[in-house]
């Protein structure tokens, strides 16, 4: 008699049950998740700063669209977009904001040197991963100026790292960058194919796809309209602040003398290159162009040195055309109130659309201000510019920050030894951070065994003793 085949059916069917039953429903199949919010933080190459700004080149380097600086040495690119594919790993995010340097300054006012680096994208997919960016460059000797978009230029370092299964935010430190060909004619000439590149770090948040209404269930109602009553006479219904006090502090406290950091409170938001502070409230003459208005939030700068600066309760005053702001100063230990910090520019601060702005002001630090900030420096110093937006209608719409994710920070993760950046798979590859799962995927994968080992016994003994009724 041949062996007895339909008792394996129901073996198998209670080890499929049992697998479904014990593996989390993520297991089997990940939804692809989007990347919303987060930044990127790359020196590009940080020797390739120093050539640029140092005694041969005697240039500078000058930051767009909202990138700022972080750490010594570093660019934070910020509001990344994209996709994430938890079961595959595959992952890209692309990231706003832009560098510019320019060096070798020439008669007619040009520079030979004029490299723009802008719109950082990450790609990963297989194991592998790229760089891409927009490239402006001038090429060395013959001047001719190509323009390129997303250009492969930088291979990433990935080898132990597995992109799979990762939790929000996603996060990867300190990864090796090395130039691509195609980077190296981009980067007009400087460096040759191979040549290493600064790391990148970067942490993005990822959404879940939103769960798609039943068809038997109750339809989603449509969105609410927006209120368009406009606020009381002299009154306004919310207004911002945006102020990075000077990028050169911000770098001198979290770089390698400061060591330090900056610590945001009260509501204030960090945008990467400035701070805002929210929650306006005062009163705003359109006709006369006047504002009077006090916001929340604080910034405090600490560093090694022993600075210990602390900015509250701002407030901005604007009239004929100029305005103020001014702040509570805490600095070690000794406290001054409203104190004005920077005056600049504020023409033209007219609402159109229920929406008064005034972007990048230039601003100058006054004789008090400079006081606030000790022997760093003088009044009359160019201190970095002041945004405003006042809302005087309750449908209109604060301008956005720039997004750098959950859990922003003033300084990116400290970099390990040279042999943890070349295999950082400890700190770059996402990871559940779930306890609770993992207690339950290996009581799951007891049980599993458990299961299997009855379901061999099973067969086997279905084998040896087929039923009678066959």
């Amino acid at each position: 008699m041949p062996p007895f085949r339909p008792a394996r059916i129901p073996a198998v069917v209670l080890l499929a049950a049992l697998l479904g039953a014990l593996l989390p429903a993520g297991a089997a199949q990940a939804a692809s998740r989007t990347v919303q919010g987060g930044r990127l933080d790359w020196g590009i190459k940080s020797s390739f700063q120093s050539y640029v700004t140092g005694p041969v080149a005697q240039g500078s380097w000058g930051l767009t669209a909202g990138a700022a600086t972080v750490g010594g040495s570093r660019f934070r690119f910020h509001s990344a977009t994209g996709s994430y594919d938890p079961a595959t790993g595959a992952f890209r995010a692309a990231f706003t904001g832009g560098v510019r340097f320019t060096g070798h300054r020439q008669s007619d006012g040009t520079h030979e040197l004029d490299l723009t680096v802008s719109r950082p994208t990450i790609g990963i997919s297989n194991g592998s991963g790229t760089l891409y960016a927009d490239m402006v460059s001038k090429e060395r000797g013959s001047g001719r100026v190509t323009t390129a978009r997303q250009v492969p230029l930088a291979t990433l370092g990935l080898s132990g790292i597995d992109m799979r299964g990762g939790t929000s935010p996603v996060a990867l430190t300190d990864i090796p960058a090395t130039l691509t060909a195609q980077g190296a004619k981009s980067f007009a000439g400087y460096y040759t194919a191979g040549t290493p590149l600064d790391p990148i770090s970067l942490s993005v948040d990822t959404l879940t796809p939103a769960a798609k209404p039943s068809a038997t269930g109750s339809t989603t109602s449509a969105a609410p309209k927006k209120n368009e009553k406009k606020s009381a006479a002299g009154r306004f219904v919310d207004a911002a602040v945006d102020w990075g006090v000077r990028r050169t502090f911000r770098e001198y406290v979290t770089g390698p003398i400061g060591k330090g950091e900056w610590t945001l409170a009260d509501g204030a938001q960090d945008g990467g290159a400035l701070f805002r502070f929210p929650k306006g409230k005062g009163t705003y003459d359109p006709a006369a162009e006047t504002l009077a208005a006090t916001f929340a939030g604080s910034v405090r700068f600490t560093a090694r040195d022993g600075l210990d600066l602390k900015l509250s309760r701002f407030a901005v005053a604007v009239k004929d055309g100029r305005g103020t702001l001014r702040a509570d100063v805490l600095r070690d230990g000794k406290a001054a109130e409203a104190v004005p910090l920077v005056t600049f520019a504020a023409g033209n601060l007219v609402a159109k659309k229920g929406l008064a702005v005034l972007t990048e002001a230039p601003a100058t630090l006054t004789a008090d201000g400079a006081k606030a900030f000790g022997p760093l420096y003088k009044a009359g110093t160019a201190m970095d510019p002041v945004s405003l937006a006042v809302a005087t209608d309750a449908g209109a719409e604060l301008p956005a920050l720039p997004d750098l994710g959950s859990d922003a920070s003033a300084a990116p993760e400290p970099s390990g030894s040279p042999a943890a950046a070349a295999t950082p798979a400890a700190t770059a590859a996402p990871e559940d951070d779930s306890r609770t799962g993992l207690y339950f995927t290996l009581c799951g994968a007891g049980l599993l065994a458990a299961a299997a080992v009855t379901v061999l016994v099973l067969a086997r003994r279905n084998r040896a003793t087929p039923d009678a009724s066959s």
